[in-house]
């Protein structure tokens, strides 16, 4: 297979133009999203060598806006024996791991460390001193071993005077918290779950404050909204020990086929709480025909909370991509790439719909979507890429994320029924990288 540094044009079919992709090979889960010194960070879980899963590392993107993104070597590179599974990363500030100093903060990755024998999983540490450029692993891993094969995805953050880790216990449907001084050595204060869905293994938490709630966001993989993976979210109380969910009823963080494994950044500026996830699904993501890379992130989304949903809305840097933004009390907007190829979003029946049965090719999976509303009138917008589209409506409280396979822009809008067009931004596509 192509190297992993070999140059890509970023024009082959099927490659999204202001989506984060590498250049080449395998990507999945989102991992260690931090921002530091005017840099967003957006680690991920990379094939260096294939355009397949395996030799699981950690890939490393930067960007100073969330939009033009520089790709650097990998960070932390699997071994023979073990992959770097999904984890996060912090800004030692104070010091308290002893990896760097208070005039240069270390840079911690906190990782899960897979053995290749399916034997166990365990948390370890890695440190970088020059803005992640380069990391290195921690003498003294694993730092949290509770020798079982399923223990993965390990989120940390500092709240309330110490490092708070949530991480999954996938085969049993549990969210599991352990805090810590010091990175280093780690206590275990509570669990959560099993609740609502619970029809596949759990992964990838993340726990956040938005106002005076905290949001507990978990994967699952199967038992999605239609198939394969899906994203469900708590809302409730951390209280310092434990998590205590105002309910359990299932809330799917998308209603679409294609938004898996998406956490947020530690330390985005102005208190910002933005999410990205990983833009395929499990079902099939090995499947999908793109070469000489594999797989694309979601839009950077700014999270808030209202009426007790979790509203998703595209971060304001992205307000100039392609997309179509239109208000409906019962009708649809198509956005065309030909006569016969094209996607449809709108109103019918009382429920908003996402129909991608002609922009998809022959791999088995759901193209349509439907999700009752109570609103006569609704708001749409739909961000338009090569390779997918992300739509969100009434407010941003309902997402649908969807790879398409056109190959060529969706580039034409008509409407029909009771349709006003309130934004249709220049459906051209241009790359930006650094």
């Amino acid at each position: 297979m192509p190297s992993h540094d070999a140059e890509s044009s970023f024009g082959e079919k099927f490659r999204p133009q202001f989506h984060f992709t590498p250049k080449r090979n395998w990507m999945n889960d989102p991992n260690g999203l931090l921002y530091y010194k005017g840099e967003y960070h957006l680690f991920y879980q990379h094939n260096p060598k294939e355009n397949i899963w395996g030799n699981m590392s950690w890939g490393h993107a930067v960007s100073p806006d969330l939009f033009a993104w520089q790709e650097l070597p990998v960070a932390i590179a699997c071994t023979d024996d073990t992959g770097i599974f999904s984890g996060s990363a912090v800004i030692d500030y104070k010091n308290t791991s002893g990896f760097g100093t208070l005039e240069n903060p270390a840079m911690v990755a906190i990782y899960t460390e897979h053995r290749n024998d399916q034997s166990k999983q365990s948390q370890c540490l890695a440190f970088s001193l020059d803005n992640g450029r380069t990391f290195t692993k921690y003498e003294g891993n694993p730092i949290l071993d509770i020798n079982s094969p399923d223990f993965r995805d390990p989120k940390v953050q500092w709240i309330d005077g110490k490092w708070l880790m949530t991480i999954a216990r996938p085969d049993i449907h549990q969210i599991s918290f352990y805090t810590s001084p010091n990175l280093k050595e780690w206590e275990h204060v509570s669990d959560f779950g099993p609740a609502a869905e619970v029809g596949g293994c759990w992964e990838c938490p993340d726990l956040f404050q938005l106002n005076d709630k905290w949001v507990l966001i978990v994967s699952l993989n199967p038992g999605g909204y239609q198939l394969g993976s899906g994203t469900q979210y708590f809302i409730g109380q951390w209280n310092g020990k434990e998590f205590i969910a105002d309910d359990v009823q299932t809330r799917w963080l998308d209603y679409g086929r294609d938004n898996y494994a998406g956490v947020t950044f530690n330390d985005a500026p102005d208190n910002r709480r933005i999410f990205i996830g990983w833009m395929s699904n499990w079902e099939y993501a090995s499947k999908v025909p793109t070469d000489p890379w594999r797989s694309s992130m979601t839009l950077p989304r700014e999270l808030s909370l209202h009426n007790g949903l979790l509203i998703q809305k595209p971060v304001r840097e992205y307000n100039d991509r392609p997309q179509v933004a239109f208000r409906t009390s019962g009708g649809s907007v198509k956005i065309t790439e030909s006569e016969n190829r094209y996607i449809e979003v709108g109103l019918r029946d009382g429920k908003i719909f996402v129909d991608t049965g002609k922009a998809w090719g022959e791999i088995p999976a759901p193209t349509l979507q439907e999700i009752s509303v109570n609103d006569s009138e609704i708001d749409i917008q739909v961000y338009v890429d090569q390779g997918s589209i992300e739509v969100f409506a009434c407010g941003g409280s309902i997402s649908i994320t969807n790879l398409i396979l056109v190959e060529s822009p969706l580039t034409e809008v008509t409407t029909d029924g009771d349709v006003t067009i309130t934004k249709c931004e220049q459906l051209s596509l241009s790359r930006q990288v650094m």
